[in-house]
């Protein structure tokens, strides 16, 4: 693990310093940055985030993380003792720091299930509509009539776009929240 305070922190997240830096703490499971400022902290999250091109995620409990939470792609805020300026600057927000594991493990797992079976569905029910009209160009000799009124084509998009997604939403769980939090390798077949 590599622990670094606020004051050495500004020396490595110097220009000729942050490469350094940064593979030093690619080679640490951990990084923990203590005693740093709220611009550190955006600045760090902010270096890993393009220097690596990696997904990050910022958690913070206060209105000192609010910078770090926007910088990062996705944010988590902790509603705590300090307000709650973190959770409304946030993408996600727990009540408490216990409740990440369950956010992580559970939710984002069947988020990412949820995505990628929306992302087919949707292509697979375009690509039937457009070979729907496409056969139809046959029957009726490439004329560019109509095959359906416009109020059926609205009707068509707005039934097969917004009920199965509310249907997954609610009832697609692939995998129990049990054995999702049992299992944490679970997670990266998600991915």
């Amino acid at each position: 693990g590599l622990v670094i305070d606020g004051r050495t922190l500004a020396y490595a997240l110097e220009p000729t310093l942050e490469d350094k830096f940064l593979s030093l703490a690619k080679r640490c499971r951990s990084v923990l940055c203590c005693r740093a400022t709220p611009l550190q902290k955006s600045m760090v999250v902010k270096l890993v985030r393009d220097k690596l091109k990696a997904m990050t995620l910022a958690i913070g409990d206060g209105a000192n993380d609010v910078s770090m939470i926007q910088v990062a792609d996705v944010g988590v805020g902790i509603s705590g003792q300090e307000g709650m300026q973190a959770v409304m600057a946030s993408d996600f927000a727990v009540p408490r720091f216990r409740h990440l594991e369950k956010l992580l493990l559970v939710h984002g797992h069947w988020c990412y299930s949820r995505l990628a079976n929306m992302v087919l569905y949707f292509f697979y029910k375009n690509a039937m509509f457009v070979a729907l009209l496409f056969w139809y160009q046959f029957y009726c000799g490439f004329s560019g009539s109509s095959m359906v009124d416009q109020w059926y084509l609205i009707f068509f998009n707005l039934l097969f776009s917004s009920l199965p997604q509310l249907i997954t939403g609610v009832l697609d769980k692939d995998v129990p929240a049990e054995v999702l939090i049992a299992v944490p390798q679970l997670y990266k077949s998600g991915q």
